[in-house]
């Protein structure tokens, strides 16, 4: 027989033999083995022997617990602008958190808590005789508590085969949580366990952890908490809606109450101090975080939208990772671009509104009504099809309740919020919102390609899609492209170069049937041609469509698109003639980018919006001059100088669409350019200004294409787009803080003969001038 089963046998009998010896042997025997297969049951728990039991937190999780925290983020200038997360929790240290908080928590929750070593036996056995007495309560210590809130035991970690057999679940989940406890103290010390917990723990109305508990009731800092502020957060961990002052304050105040009596019985209050603090009401401040509050919407949206890939490769949750995110956004200049839009969009739909009256701006290519508009509308809003599963389809119900009157909120430039309610029914709010025009917004700079100020339309509570990043017909602005490809592709084209403005007939492919050729003329939008021998400097300055369509011939249509590609344009481009006068949709964002390309001496690269990002232990794991390209030329750099001198241009030719900018702004230490862009059906006014190191872009129009100006003149982008950027660029240049966006236009840093480009005394920077006579794109 083996020698190990020789002595089990031995061993066995011994064990027996102990049930017939003396009765003090017969009384420990059994106790003893009571508690030497608990021991064996709890390790086997712990090893998940023959995967009976489910794994549990391993070692290396319990050192390195990771908890569901916030992550922030702050603006160039140092201001935190916003967070992202799912559970609102901000850590902080044990030295931060008021000793009244650790007493009350200790003297209510676990008032043997510097004794025991993760389950309190003592606690135990009395919650187990009045379950007997059929009064159940709970015995878990703030260690336990602790593992429930960080490792979700419960949630997270399977039981193992025997956790399908029924009653048995519970009891392998409760014994994972004693051993975890019971690992837990033995590797934290007990400041650093009370640490974990209140920085774990919910509290209740989307706060979680003592320092977001402290800011959601009482608007102050975990150090600063009072000892009855105290009593009430700590009451709340008993049940947080029961308990919450502002649902429930009476029950709140009687809780608070029993919290301050149990710091009384142990010792951390006088009897005076309880007396006097019990007569005190709560005083609430209370405001409950959302995700949107915060500054910089839009942007804040559009950094998730940027950060998604970057996230994704690197395994890193936006929303619970804890990180500190640095963009480039400036709050002062993000402050002025709000101001601007708001100022210049008011002004808009004043003349929107009396140019339509009480007509409909809806309109299709030959200016008649759309049937039906606002009916498509609400087929597709999700109300109605709520309605239209509720009623089976019922046509006569589904439009009863959609022109059922009631209380709605919508959008009023006249309230202080943007947000004024009103009675109206579905129909009538869409009618309503549908008119409003839109806006979008961004700045940047070129040698950087740092977002500074980001503005995706008039109010985002109300239409929170981003006219930055949406894809509209860029008109003339496009026209940058046509002139920097001829350039790129001919060293004989010049600024100064001439071509006449005259019409020309082209055989392009119709659009109702690609196979069958259609002559199309392109038209200035003056309605004439003027036969002028014009240089190119010119017919840039005051947009001349006829010379535009001709030099995107000549060049190769081609060309431009590839031109546009590299300086920065994302979007699919069709390569038809029409593109030379911006048929193809882009978006503001990637219109901007690529005009920046230009004033950074033809160097192009990705809009940048985040700076550097810190995980939750403060190391760097990303950084944008690390980890993201460097500018790399896309042109030469005197293809590049010339579309600089183009955009100067267009604020000092005669003519110059760019001319309305010295109605709004007045550093003339400060040299502009700029180009304007309206759709042929005036549905989009664009307006691009260029500040030798600050580039800002607008975009003004309707929700939908079909939504237009009534008259060219207060479509185009001068009267619209150009004055955003107007009021803006002033802010800006008045700020004492930013010196670094005055200056002039860099002369030629290579030899460039003077002859074919504008050179610098051609044009005298005026003293005051008033806005010129209208001017069409």
């Amino acid at each position: 027989m083996h020698k190990s089963l020789v002595y089990l046998k031995l061993g066995w009998r011994w064990y027996v033999s102990q049930y017939r010896g003396k009765w003090y042997q017969r009384v420990v025997t059994p106790i003893a083995t009571f508690f030497v297969l608990i021991f064996l049951y709890l390790g086997a728990v712990d090893m998940n022997f023959l995967g009976l039991f489910g794994i549990s937190p391993t070692m290396d999780v319990i050192q390195n617990p990771v908890t569901n925290d916030a992550s922030f983020v702050y603006s160039a200038d140092s201001v935190l602008i916003g967070k992202y997360f799912n559970e609102n929790r901000s850590p902080v240290k044990f030295d931060e958190i008021s000793p009244y908080v650790i007493d009350a928590l200790i003297s209510t929750e676990d008032e043997r808590f510097y004794q025991h070593h993760g389950i309190d036996y003592q606690g135990l056995f009395a919650a187990m005789k009045d379950i007997v007495k059929g009064n159940p309560r709970g015995a878990s210590t703030i260690t336990q508590q602790l593992v429930k809130n960080l490792f979700k035991i419960r949630s997270q970690y399977s039981t193992g085969l025997l956790g399908k057999v029924p009653g048995l679940g519970i009891m392998v989940m409760k014994s994972k949580e004693w051993i975890t406890a019971i690992k837990i103290e033995n590797m934290y010390s007990k400041q650093d366990i009370l640490t974990l917990y209140l920085n774990t723990v919910d509290f209740g109305s989307n706060s979680f952890g003592i320092k977001t508990a402290a800011k959601t009731y009482f608007k102050t800092t975990p150090q600063n908490l009072t000892a009855e502020q105290a009593a009430v957060l700590v009451g709340l961990l008993k049940a947080t809606t029961t308990y919450n002052p502002k649902v429930n304050p009476q029950n709140s105040l009687e809780r608070r109450n029993v919290v301050l009596n149990n710091m009384f019985t142990h010792n951390k209050l006088t009897r005076h101090e309880l007396d006097s603090l019990t007569q005190i009401p709560i005083n609430l401040n209370y405001t409950v975080e959302k995700s949107y509050d915060g500054g910089a919407l839009y942007f804040r949206e559009a950094i998730k939208d940027y950060l998604e890939g970057w996230c994704k490769a690197n395994n890193i949750d936006l929303y619970s990772d804890g990180l500190r995110i640095y963009t480039t956004l400036d709050t002062r200049l993000q402050r002025y671009a709000e101001q601007a839009v708001q100022k210049q969009m008011r002004l808009i739909q004043q003349r929107f509104n009396g140019h339509w009256g009480s007509q409909s701006p809806w309109r299709d290519e030959r200016g008649q009504e759309i049937p039906n508009f606002i009916e498509d509308i609400a087929v597709r809003s999700e109300y109605y099809k709520i309605l239209a599963k509720k009623f089976d389809d019922n046509a006569d119900s589904i439009n009863y309740y959609m022109n059922l009157p009631h209380k709605v909120k919508v959008f009023d430039y006249n309230h202080p919020d943007h947000l004024v309610e009103k009675e109206m029914s579905t129909m009538d709010s869409i009618r309503y919102m549908v008119k409003f025009m839109h806006c979008g917004f961004v700045a940047m700079e070129p040698q950087t390609s740092y977002v500074r100020a980001w503005v995706g339309d008039v109010d985002f509570n109300s239409w929170k899609y981003d006219k930055v990043t949406s894809m509209r017909q860029p008109g003339s602005t496009f026209k940058l492209f046509v002139y920097a490809s001829a350039f790129e592709h001919d060293d004989n084209i010049t600024p100064t170069t001439r071509y006449r403005d005259q019409l020309i007939s082209l055989q392009v492919p119709d659009a109702q049937d690609p196979q069958r050729l259609v002559t199309w003329t392109p038209h200035n939008s003056s309605g004439y041609c003027t036969g002028a021998n014009m240089p190119l400097k010119s017919a840039f300055a005051q947009s001349v469509n006829t010379i535009a369509v001709q030099l995107g011939q000549d060049t190769g249509i081609d060309n431009v698109v590839d031109m546009a590609h590299k300086m920065g344009i994302k979007s699919k481009l069709d390569a038809t003639p029409s593109l030379a006068l911006g048929s193809s949709d882009v978006t503001l964002l990637e219109l901007v980018d690529a005009y920046c390309t230009a004033m950074n001496d033809g160097k192009q690269r990705k809009p940048i919006m985040v700076t550097k990002i810190l995980d939750r232990n403060g190391e760097v794991i990303y950084d944008c001059e690390r980890d993201e390209p460097a500018p790399k030329p896309v042109m030469r750099y005197k293809t590049a100088f010339y579309l600089q001198r183009l955009l100067y241009a267009g604020m000092h030719e005669p003519g110059g669409t760019t001319q309305a900018l010295w109605e709004y702004i007045h550093a003339y230490d400060t040299e502009l350019g700029g180009k304007t862009g309206t759709s042929s059906n005036h549905s989009d006014a664009w307006f691009v200004g260029c500040a030798p190191n600050l580039v800002g872009g607008a975009w003004v129009g309707g929700e939908y294409r079909c939504i237009h100006f009534r008259t060219s003149a207060l479509g185009q982008g001068s009267r619209t787009a150009l004055p955003i950027f107007g009021y803006f660029m002033e802010k800006v240049l008045a700020d004492k803080h930013f010196p670094q966006y005055h200056g002039k236009y860099p002369q030629a840093k290579e030899d460039i003969p003077r002859n074919t480009y504008i050179g610098p005394s051609v044009y005298a920077a005026p003293k005051k001038q008033s806005a010129p006579e209208e001017s069409e794109d």
